[in-house]
């Protein structure tokens, strides 16, 4: 999997690219990153990349040709030889699309070889770089954030994890096996300002199907948490 980013701040995801997991999957050859930026896609001496919206309003609207250009790039790259984008995903994040979640990453591993992202600032990009480039919307949640960059991270790390020879084991993705957000080490038991924390006993018993039905137990307890805003 290779991932085309088209942003403003390429320099903002050095240090997470940088570390752990990723980066070890980066120096394996199993993931590629390319960054484009608009502003060395602009025409303009000063490298401007946005303008006043038409309509009027707050805030400046990044331009679509600078874009435009960068994704034409980038897409280039990823066909290489090849005639048609086979193979090629192309992201718009926008907080009124799509919903991103494991599934949805999922099917990106397995269907696509390059994931092209486009990374938004300011008030958004000009509305007709997504029709031209037939971009899907995606967002990460329901709120919205300064630019596009957290949400590449986002994605790239989740798509990531599903792409073999990421991770260690198929074991080592929490989707694919029993598990909880409560999780213990050592010490058996930790004692903290006067009182005591004991790991729970089903955890030390050695019977793997009464732990699994103890990780799915309380998966699903701190999922229903969640729902009702615990």
């Amino acid at each position: 999997m290779h991932f085309h980013i088209i942003t403003l701040f390429p320099q903002a995801f050095a240090s997470y690219l940088n570390e752990s997991i990723l980066k070890r999957a980066r120096e394996r050859g199993i993931i590629g990153f390319s960054f484009y930026n608009p502003r060395d896609y602009t025409d303009d001496k000063w490298r401007r990349i946005d303008r006043r919206p038409y309509g009027g309003g707050p805030g400046m609207v990044l331009e679509a040709l600078p874009l435009l250009r960068a994704a034409e790039d980038a897409l280039a790259r990823a066909r290489g030889k090849n005639a048609t984008r086979r193979g090629i995903k192309v992201i718009f994040f926008s907080p009124s699309g799509r919903q991103f979640d494991t599934a949805y990453a999922k099917n990106v591993a397995r269907r696509y070889r390059h994931t092209v992202m486009i990374c938004g600032r300011y008030e958004g990009v000009d509305a007709r770089v997504q029709k031209i480039l037939r971009a899907e919307p995606l967002s990460i949640g329901p709120y919205v954030t300064t630019g596009g960059e957290l949400p590449a991270m986002v994605v790239a790390d989740v798509v990531a994890r599903q792409v073999k020879g990421v991770l260690g084991t198929y074991a080592s993705l929490e989707e694919e096996r029993p598990s909880s957000s409560e999780v213990y080490t050592r010490p058996e038991v930790l004692e903290w300002k006067g009182r005591r924390y004991r790991v729970p006993k089903v955890l030390l018993s050695g019977h793997h199907a009464q732990i699994d039905a103890w990780r799915t137990a309380s998966r699903e307890k701190h999922g229903s948490a969640k729902e009702k805003g615990a």
